[in-house]
C-alpha cells in the first residue's frame, strides 16, 4: 500500500481530458486539465487517440501531485484501434440506437479491425498497463477488447513514459457515467443524478429487484441497481444555441434568468441528435415553436434549459420508481445556478450540486483509491462505503408553468413521433 497522500482519477470527456486528486478523507486537492489538439477538424464521431492520450498527460501533470494509483475513465461507448489509429466515439451513427454491448460491436465493425480497446484500457496501455478490458461490476465482457479486469484493479505501473513518474499503479477504470453515479452517492434508494455534459440523462437508485430488469445497473454498492436512460443533446443544445447567435453560453445563461418561468410561451424540443431515454428514437429532431417578434434569444435560452429539465421528467415519469428524493446535478450544467433551479423546479425535487462537479473524475479518483486499498471495490461494500464531495442543496419551487409546459413537452415529442411515422408510410 502506498503512502501517498492523494489518488488521482481522470476523466477522458467529450471535449477535454479532466484529472481530480483527492486525498483520503475524499476532499479535492488538485485538479487539472488537458484540450484535444486539433479536435475541431474531426469529423463526427471520429478521433485521434494521441490528442486524447496528450490531454490525459497534460491534465495529470497539471495537478503537480504524485498518486498513490491513477485511474482512467471516460466517454462510452468509444472503440479505438490498438494501433492509435483513428477511434469511433460516441457519437458515431454507428449502432447508436442498440445498448452499449451492441454499440461497441457496431463501432468495430465499422472500423473492419480485430484488435480495439476501450478509450480508457487504450490511454492505460500506453502509459504502461497491460491490455486488459475495465469492466464495472455487472458489465458484460466484451468478445475482442481485451482480457477483463475489474474496476478498481491494479493492472500495471507507469512506465516513465510521456515525462510521468515510473511505478505509480494504474487502475482499471469505467465508463464516466458509472463514475459519475458512483461519486454522486447514486447507490442509496432514492438519490438519482444527472451526469451533465454534452449530452445529459437520469438514473435513479432502487433497491435491488429478485430478478434484476435488462435495463438496470449494478450501482457500487451491494443489494442497490441504478435504472434510468441517457440522452443525446441537454447539454450541446446551449453549445449549438451560443454558436447559432454569436452568443457565449454564460451571456445565454445570463439573458435566460432575466426570462420568467415558461419563457413567455416559447418551448423547446432539445432533440438535436434525435433522442434516447425515453423516447430512443434517432430520427427526431430539434424543434423551438412559440416565437413571436417580441422573443429574443434568452427566450430561446430559457426554453431550451426548461425543454431538458422537462426531459428529465419524462424519464423519471417513464421509469415509474418509488420516490425520488433528490437529484445530485453534475458536470458543467451543474455550474448554472438557474439550470439547476429549474430542474429542481420542474421534477419538484431538491437537487444537490457538488463543490466538484466533474464527478466522473471524481469516481474514477475513487477507483483509484479502491487500486490503492483505501475503500472497497465497486460492488463489494454497502451504501455509503465511500466519500463523496461535499455540496449545495437547491431547494424546488414547483409552478404550474412548469407542469403545463411538461404536459405541453410531451405532447408536442408525441406528435413529432406521429409526422415521422406518417412520413415514414407514406414513402
Amino acid at each position: 500500500m502506498s503512502t501517498a497522500s492523494t489518488v488521482l482519477g481522470v476523466d477522458v470527456g467529450s471535449n477535454s481530458a479532466r484529472a481530480v486528486a483527492v486525498d483520503r478523507d475524499g476532499r479535492v486537492v488538485a485538479t487539472g486539465g488537458g484540450e484535444y489538439a486539433g479536435a475541431e477538424a474531426w469529423a463526427e464521431g471520429r478521433a485521434e487517440p494521441a490528442a486524447w492520450l496528450a490531454a490525459v498527460v497534460d491534465a495529470v501533470r497539471e495537478t503537480g501531485v504524485r498518486p498513490a494509483a491513477i485511474c482512467v475513465g471516460g466517454q462510452s461507448p468509444t472503440t479505438v484501434p490498438m494501433d492509435g489509429s483513428p477511434a469511433v466515439t460516441v457519437l458515431h451513427p454507428a449502432g447508436a440506437t442498440l445498448g452499449f454491448e451492441r454499440q461497441h460491436y457496431a463501432q468495430r465493425e465499422f472500423l473492419g479491425i480485430d484488435g480495439v480497446l476501450q478509450i480508457y484500457d487504450w490511454i492505460m496501455n500506453r502509459l504502461g498497463a497491460t491490455i486488459r478490458q475495465s469492466r464495472w461490476p455487472g458489465d458484460v465482457t466484451l468478445n475482442g477488447y481485451g482480457r477483463r479486469a475489474a474496476t478498481g484493479q491494479v493492472i500495471g505501473h507507469t512506465d516513465g513514459a510521456f515525462g510521468l513518474p515510473a511505478d505509480i499503479p494504474l487502475v482499471a477504470g469505467a465508463q464516466d457515467a458509472f463514475f459519475a453515479f458512483w461519486a454522486g452517492g447514486v447507490d442509496t434508494p432514492g438519490r438519482a443524478m444527472d451526469p451533465g455534459g454534452r449530452t445529459g440523462g437520469l438514473a435513479v437508485a432502487v433497491e435491488c429487484p429478485q430478478e434484476r430488469g435488462a435495463d438496470a445497473m449494478r450501482s457500487a454498492a451491494i443489494g442497490v441497481d441504478i435504472v434510468g436512460g441517457p440522452v443525446s443533446s441537454h447539454g450541446l443544445i446551449m453549445e449549438w444555441l451560443a454558436g447559432l447567435t454569436g452568443r457565449p453560453i454564460p451571456e445565454l445563461l445570463d439573458r435566460a434568468a432575466l426570462i420568467p418561468p415558461g419563457a413567455d410561451g416559447v418551448r423547446v424540443l432539445p432533440y438535436l441528435e434525435g433522442e434516447r431515454a425515453p423516447r430512443w428514437n434517432r430520427e427526431l429532431r430539434a424543434e423551438i415553436t412559440g416565437l413571436g417578434s417580441g422573443h429574443g434569444p434568452g427566450h430561446i435560452a430559457r426554453a431550451a434549459l426548461e425543454g431538458t429539465a422537462y426531459g428529465l421528467r419524462h424519464i423519471a415519469e417513464s421509469l415509474r420508481v418509488p420516490g425520488l428524493d433528490v437529484l445530485v446535478c453534475a458536470g458543467s450544467p451543474a455550474r448554472s445556478e438557474l439550470w439547476c433551479q429549474i430542474k429542481a423546479d420542474v421534477l419538484d425535487v431538491p437537487v444537490e450540486v457538488p463543490e466538484e462537479t466533474d464527478l466522473a473524475a471524481y469516481g474514477a479518483a475513487l477507483s483509484a483509491g479502491a487500486g490503492a486499498g483505501w475503500w472497497p471495490v465497486p460492488g463489494d461494500a454497502k451504501s455509503g462505503s465511500w466519500p463523496r464531495p461535499a455540496g449545495r442543496v437547491v431547494k424546488p419551487t414547483p409552478r404550474q408553468v412548469y407542469r403545463d409546459g411538461y404536459r405541453r413537452f410531451v405532447e408536442s415529442g408525441d406528435a413529432a413521433e406521429r409526422r415521422l411515422r406518417q412520413l415514414e408510410a407514406s414513402k
